[in-house]
């Protein structure tokens, strides 16, 4: 039986145990900080929620004075974070403990390579398999980095407590410790008071490089190849793991994202894994005594002694110190290169220069029978030189489609080749452009011709990541994503911008164009537009000069806001399947970028199922997807979570390359068949309330934290494109935030319900078809199970609240609509699981709600009031930041922002 979190009750008694202890010290801190008559209201509130009297509980809310409402928010927001920390810790000694113990688990590595060694191609496919996790900056990521930094803090303790009970550790002195953090984080800001730039982003997301990625990356790439080793399988370049990066690079919608911002991703990211470098250097200069009196060295490796500046007398007969002295000098030159322009000798023009220099003293220890030296600290750094480089992650440029049009319309119109390029069919933009693309090498922008901001700008951003090529290899930036993909002529808009840096030309792409294709229609429509862009001879010579594989980004977010969530899901597996066979008959490799987020909402979910549940073929070998917010911290907050996580993906990924879970194909198009029908239906009923009610645009704006969310100081991206005015001009991430936040979750569930029931209602034997569906079909499977946990985390009651801020009863009428679905989809999904209650096949997330709910929830009924009060003019501008605060705390309770 694969392992499941919290499947037995010791696990689930640890966790009790240590919350309890949690709850306690947080008891102690806010009593010294608040009144006897002010905790004895925290505790009536809590043993309200936790009995489920909503309707005192919101009396006993009411009638708390803002200035008691500051310490109940913050006790309930840190309460549910305790909770959060016990079970990551919980988590990272399970983890360790089965590993340690060889016990099986899902995702486990060991499994999925054996799975993969009896293949035919088993061999190229373990050298081949790449999956790359994208960092990305989350508009509604919550906490501050300080909370984060105190969190990691908690977990550090939290991880010894063990230890303290073994009395291997001291009581009193982990009590006081414990207590003391506590103590601060309750007497810390929670919100930020100032919006985030670009560059605290940067900084913020590198934190999770030097304690835990790079450390889990390293152990994990080293251990699946000696796992490939044990099946008779040698790998030399395998990369199973490397990284993402879209902070600084992706400027969609984000006026602050420029040339330097892209620098500064870069720089930063080099200098991190460069001090890493150096630190790993002094460590083997400090561990390599090995003397000439008592061992040899390869003339290769006194040769870089000779060349060391190390002159100590004490080195004289040390050469393999000397030499990483001299690796060492290398380094910090190269950092300093890298940062300030710097150049000086020696230093290192290419990682794989600096690799070269580690084989020499690698090869020299095997040549002199010291090849148990090898292993540790130098067989690291050298995992880390090959998937790392000087680079650290991949960034990805993105920019919306309409930028490179009006951009190329006013390079066009300079150079007197076309005065009106907009006003174009799309016949006659792509004949200008493959005109200038295959004809003219000459640039169209010209230094002496005036230029508007916008040009000057996205030209100078282009300018930027030629030269960060150039200077830390191709690696550093791979690919451009093109936002709002509606045409062919969209992608060589973006190829004329290359072109204009010599970052393409007609034979060879040094980035390559990338298509995200995000709308229903626009997925639907992706077909044609790669079908008549991939036959183009041109494109051929592009994606030729990378190895035939061409990407394509698929955006989850605005697929699932537009068509609803059904239609989004399978909109985008039929497209999945579609690209492939396009790309497979052109003899073109598509690999497929998945546009993620945290939430059901947003293509979110289990990660294993995630993977495993795509269409059969889809994963040729390379996969990539984003990262978003508080996911990062969840997924990569600690090596062993993070370990255990890319594990799963990895796992997952070399799963579903070789396995086909539907045997039977016909079977299978009977299930795509009846997919049809229900998602066209699911469709026409999502829409009719999104877009087709009256009131629904009032009803969200008026029973959601909306315009709260959309104040906070969380993120340096606009909450909305243009205006948050109109719902298809909002962002998709805050609209499924303020669904989380109101405990409807609607994009995650609306409009399943009623869809399935008119599938039934035509035949009641058509339930069995569906539970067959589930039982047999992954895809299925995977959607109905996010359709469950989404529906586990909504409360109805907490929600009808909300609804009675709207101001009319039209616009509340809304909310029984939404509550007349909400029950029929429970209703229908457990009976296509067969099942009589949520969650059932996830007793972790079961048990894991069941601790912090009631404590989250009364943040809902706290924020409820203090809308109330800020509508009606009763809160101060001082206290605003309460409902933020509030809006934290239930994001921390249901640990997905949006």
């Amino acid at each position: 039986m694969p392992f499941n979190r919290l499947e037995n009750s010791k696990n689930k008694e640890v966790i009790r145990e240590e919350i309890t202890i949690l709850t306690d010290l947080l008891n102690q801190a806010t009593q010294s900080m608040v009144k006897a008559s002010t905790f004895d209201k925290i505790n009536l509130l809590k043993d309200l929620s936790v009995q489920g009297k909503h309707q005192e509980l919101e009396a006993e809310v009411a009638k708390l004075s803002t200035d008691e409402m500051e310490v109940v928010s913050r006790y309930f927001s840190i309460l549910p974070l305790l909770i959060n920390i016990s079970e990551d810790v919980d988590l990272a000694y399970q983890i360790n403990y089965m590993n340690n113990t060889d016990q099986d688990y899902l995702g486990k590595l060991s499994s999925a390579i054996e799975l993969v060694s009896g293949q035919e191609k088993a061999q190229e496919l373990l050298e081949n398999v790449n999956v790359v996790p994208v960092l990305t900056a989350h508009p509604t990521q919550v906490q501050r980095k300080t909370m984060l930094d105190l969190t990691n803090k908690i977990h550090d303790l939290l991880r010894k407590y063990r230890d303290v009970k073994s009395g291997s550790f001291n009581r009193k002195k982990w009590y006081e410790d414990m207590r003391r953090y506590i103590e601060i984080i309750m007497q810390t800001d929670i919100i930020r008071e100032k919006k985030l730039k670009v560059t605290n982003e940067i900084t913020n997301v590198m934190e999770y490089y030097n304690p835990s990625l790079i450390k889990a990356i390293t152990k994990f790439v080293t251990e699946y190849k000696e796992l490939a080793s044990h099946q008779g399988i040698t790998l030399k370049d395998a990369k199973p793991i490397t990284m993402g990066m879209w902070i600084g690079g992706d400027r969609d919608g984000n006026p602050y994202v420029t040339a330097e911002t892209l620098k500064l991703s870069a720089t930063v990211q080099s200098e991190v894994i460069l001090t890493y470098y150096l630190e790993k250097i002094a460590v083997l200069y400090r561990t390599f005594s090995l003397s000439t009196s008592l061992s040899q060295v390869s003339p290769r490796v006194s040769k870089m002694a000779e060349l060391s500046r190390d002159l100590s007398e004490y080195r004289e007969k040390e050469p393999y110190r000397k030499a990483f002295y001299y690796i060492e000098e290398k380094l910090e030159n190269t950092l300093a290169f890298i940062k300030k322009d710097l150049l000086v000798e020696p230093y290192y023009a290419k990682a794989a220069d600096f690799k070269e220099d580690l084989l020499t003293i690698r090869a020299s220890l095997l040549e002199n029978n010291d090849e148990a030296l090898i292993t540790g600290d130098l067989t690291e750094i050298l995992q880390a030189v090959d998937i790392f480089g000087f680079y650290l992650a991949s960034i990805d440029m993105r920019q919306d489609s309409s930028v490179h049009e009006a951009c190329v319309a006013e390079l066009l119109k300079s150079a007197n080749i076309e005065a009106d390029y907009s006003s174009l069919s799309e016949e006659q933009k792509c004949q200008v452009l493959l005109k200038e693309l295959l004809e003219d090498p000459r640039t169209l922008s010209s230094s002496q011709a005036d230029k508007s901001e916008l040009l000057q700008k996205e030209l100078a951003i282009f300018q930027a990541a030629r030269e960060l090529k150039d200077k830390l290899g191709d690696e550093v930036i791979k690919q451009h994503i093109i936002s709002h993909t509606e045409s062919v002529s969209d992608m060589f808009e973006l190829a004329i911008m290359l072109k204009e840096v010599g970052l393409l030309n007609d034979q060879s792409a040094r980035i390559q164009v990338v298509p995200l294709f995000e709308t229903i229609e626009d997925l639907d429509n992706s077909r044609a537009i790669m079908r008549e862009y991939l036959d183009y001879d041109l494109v051929k010579r592009w994606i030729a000069s990378k190895n035939n594989y061409q990407e394509i980004m698929l955006g989850y977010s605005d697929s699932n806001k537009d068509g609803g969530y059904l239609s989004s899901g399978w909109t985008l597996y039929k497209a999945q399947n579609e690209l492939t066979d396009i790309g497979a008959e052109r003899g073109v490799k598509i690999t497929f970028f998945h546009g993620r987020g945290g939430t059901v909402g947003r293509g979110g979910g289990p990660s294993y199922e995630a993977i495993t549940s795509q269409p059969f073929g889809s994963i040729n070998d390379r996969i990539r997807l984003t990262e978003q917010g508080e996911v990062i911290g969840n997924k990569y907050g600690n090596k062993d979570v993070a370990y255990y996580n890319l594990e799963m993906m990895v796992s997952a990924t070399l799963d579903r390359i070789v396995t086909r879970r539907v045997v039977d194909g016909e079977k299978l198009f009977g299930y795509r068949d009846i997919m049809d029908g229900i998602v066209a239906d699911s469709n026409i009923i999502y829409r009719d309330l999104v877009f087709g009610n009256d009131h629904f645009y009032d009803y969200f704006f008026s029973a959601s934290p909306i315009r709260e969310i959309s104040s906070l100081n969380i993120g340096s991206r606009p909450a909305a494109r243009k205006t948050i005015t109109e719902i298809s001009g909002l962002r998709a991430i805050p609209w499924v935030f303020s669904w989380s936040q109101n405990r409807i979750m609607f994009p995650g569930w609306y409009g399943v319900g009623s869809a399935f029931k008119q599938f039934i209602d035509k035949d009641p034997a058509n339930l069995s078809k569906l539970q067959d569906m589930y039982q047999n079909w992954p895809f299925f499977h995977s959607l109905l199970s996010n359709v469950d946990m989404v529906l586990s985390k909504a409360d109805m009651n907490i929600a009808f609240e909300y609804a009675k801020l709207c101001q009319d009863e039209e616009t509340r009428e809304v909310f029984n609509i939404i509550l007349d679905e909400w029950q029929l989809t429970k209703n229908i999904i457990l009976a296509i699981e067969n099942q009589k209650s949520f969650l059932e096949e996830n007793k972790f997330l079961k048990a894991s709600l069941d601790f912090r709910m009631p404590y989250f929830n009364v943040l809902n009924y706290v924020q409820i009031e203090l809308i109330k009060r800020q509508r009606n003019g009763e809160l101060s501008e001082d206290h605003l930041s309460l409902i933020h605060t509030t809006i934290n705390g239930i994001a921390t309770g249901l640990r997905n922002s949006g």
